[in-house]
């Protein structure tokens, strides 16, 4: 036996005398595994951008020291009789490289070390992609800041931080959904179809990204003109850029409907960094000849106040916990269970338009904002939705991301468009895509 066969068989050793650790999946991350494949990977990205280019070595360095903190990304899928689990890794970090692909590709744990995500790095920016079974947005932030931290303490010895964990880095690793729920309640969801938007699409595998930045200050402003928060407000603006496009200003037989996650923990005293998120949405039914953008605002506006309360959000995800506790239901087995949820979720895709997701006002710790320039995120594409939306903030800057597999970019143009119409100043930045 060579003495790498020997090390290895003693470290297999060792791990099988301590009992390996080993997580159920939480209610909502159930569903991605089911789903996943090359043309719906339910991979998000969060990229940070600093001040000065990338050394790869020490991002790998930052890497190796972070990863065996974070018991919810040092993991590998299992597939169960009954339920997909997860189970201790333990192997080397996945490798730091160079990034040379388009983002948010599937996956594949076997050529990544078994984990369920990736870093990679471009000139002075470092992306982390997630796989959403792990973990939501709040999950993946605290891991990018971590992983920046740690860089920037090796790269900078000058820092005067700590070399630990983030007092805002939770490990909690709660399921909140179970915690929460309550017995009896009725499906929330909307199952009507939605409008649904059709154009000719990029290549087999590209993946198109159009940064907007905007001073945060400037969207305050304008929100505050239009009676509503700055969410509301960009919610309302692709609504009325959709109507404008793709309907052309004419009535629709069916709503444009934008879901909307919406972050559980506040509403639930929840520090979980398993997932912990539920799906609203925002309805605007075109039916009559005309609109104004400000009626499409306060349409808006009413369709997300009415389901942004406690009781709503309450009722929309312990309808779907309380199926997965079901005694009967649990007894069946997984192709079965599959089966099902692969029918249950082309329902519910298919009553959006598109998804719009805000990943908040992102802090970090005062030692490190020197070396820090901004964040961005944003997502994959999903069942009958081909372009979408993530906002992110740092200090006064903005980011709203569409992520799109549409070769045409009317929807994105009308939007960026309409809001330099109501003073904001928008600077424009894509993946290059669009450039050819």
């Amino acid at each position: 036996m060579t003495e790498k066969k020997k090390e290895k068989a003693k470290k297999t050793g060792e791990r099988s005398r301590r009992q390996i650790r080993w997580d159920k999946l939480d209610n909502t991350a159930n569903l991605f595994p089911v789903i996943a494949g090359n043309d719906m990977t339910n991979v998000y990205r969060i990229a940070v951008t600093l001040k000065e280019e990338i050394q790869p070595e020490i991002l790998q360095q930052a890497l190796d020291i972070v990863l065996p903190k974070f018991d919810g990304f040092n993991v590998r899928l299992r597939r169960g009789v009954f339920w997909f689990y997860f189970e201790e890794n333990g192997k080397p970090a996945p490798k730091v490289v160079e990034e040379a692909n388009f983002p948010c590709r599937f996956i594949r744990a076997n050529r990544n070390h078994s984990y369920m995500f990736r870093v990679t790095y471009y000139h002075k920016r470092i992306n982390l992609e997630v796989f959403h079974v792990l973990t939501d947005g709040m999950g993946g932030l605290n891991f990018i800041r971590e992983l920046t931290y740690q860089y920037l303490r090796l790269v900078h010895p000058q820092i005067k931080a700590e070399d630990n964990l983030s007092h805002m880095t939770s490990l909690n690793r709660e399921d909140s959904f179970v915690k929460n729920f309550k017995r009896g309640r009725s499906s929330g969801f909307s199952k009507e179809r939605a409008y649904l938007i059709r154009k000719e699409k990029l290549p087999q595998g590209e993946f198109g990204v159009i940064h907007g930045y905007m001073p945060v200050s400037g969207l305050k402003e304008v929100a505050h003109r239009y009676g509503t928060s700055i969410n509301e407000y960009l919610v309302a603006v692709f609504a009325w850029s959709t109507y404008q496009d793709c309907l052309k200003g004419m009535p629709s037989k069916l709503p444009i409907r934008v879901a909307v996650p919406v972050n559980l923990r506040p509403y639930f005293n929840s520090v979980t960094t398993k997932n912990f998120f539920c799906m609203v949405s925002a309805e605007f039914h075109p039916t009559k000849d005309s609109y104004t953008f400000e009626e499409v605002v306060e349409i808006i506006k009413e369709s997300l106040h009415k389901q942004i309360t406690k009781e709503h959000l309450e009722d929309l995800f312990s309808y779907s916990v309380s199926n997965q506790q079901n005694i009967f239901l649990r007894a069946v087995p997984l192709p079965l269970k599959n089966i099902v949820m692969k029918l249950v979720y082309t329902k519910s895709a298919l009553a959006n338009t598109t998804t719009i997701t805000n990943i908040g006002n992102i802090k970090v710790e005062e030692a490190y904002e020197p070396y820090i320039d901004s964040f961005h995120a944003f997502i994959a594409m999903s069942k009958g939705q081909s372009l979408k939306g993530t906002i992110c903030s740092y200090g006064d800057n903005l980011v709203f991301t569409f992520s799109s597999i549409f070769a045409d970019t009317g929807v994105q143009g009308t939007f960026f468009r309409k809001i330099a119409e109501d003073g904001v100043s928008v600077r424009v930045e894509t993946n290059g895509v669009y450039y050819e």
